[in-house]
């Protein structure tokens, strides 16, 4: 294992890590998820989509797929403003390990996904995302590389992102049905 340098020795996913590890724990599970669950604009989308996950087996499915798209879409903002291209194929891993048993449950539902996606944009919207967003770029090239230079573009153009990022998810959603 390489030791991160730079700015990526900087992005500390300390409770992050605790959260994926008590959602694996079955005796700290509930915790977690309560945790997760009030207040959730502090977790990462890797914490959201492992919390849907969970929420989702437990039999509490359309809670499970709001957090799992509201981590896709906040994966997804996190992507577009990482200065490595190759970050964003954390998207895909986390929709390949959570995603599978919650899209087909959604696409199963008539008429859910819509006002589904519509809820999560407006959430996204209303909240604010306190996680360092860093931590996608630990998924890149560039930190196997140990590429220098800023990892994400200047705070400035992340309005402008995130209403993009927001309105390509619904978008694309919305072409599904």
């Amino acid at each position: 294992m390489t030791r991160s340098t730079g700015e990526y020795a900087d992005i500390d996913m300390t409770e992050q890590l605790a959260a994926l590890t008590g959602l694996g724990d079955d005796r700290s599970r509930g915790e977690t998820v309560a945790r997760i669950l009030a207040s959730p604009e502090q977790w990462c989308p890797a914490v959201l989509t492992a919390m849907a996950s969970v929420v989702f087996r437990d039999g509490h499915h359309e809670t499970g797929a709001f957090w799992f798209y509201a981590g896709q879409l906040r994966a997804r903002y996190d992507a577009h403003r990482c200065t490595d291209p190759s970050a964003g194929a954390a998207c895909g891993a986390l929709t390949e390990a959570h995603g599978p048993p919650i899209n087909r449950w959604a696409f199963a539902e008539p008429g859910l996904l819509p006002g589904l996606v519509d809820r999560v944009a407006a959430w996204d919207a209303a909240t604010a995302s306190d996680y360092d967003p860093r931590w996608i770029a630990l998924h890149g090239m560039n930190a196997f590389l140990g590429s220098e230079g800023p990892l994400c573009v200047p705070r400035e153009q992340w309005p402008e992102i995130a209403e993009r990022a927001r309105r390509e998810f619904v978008e694309a959603c919305h072409g599904l049905f």
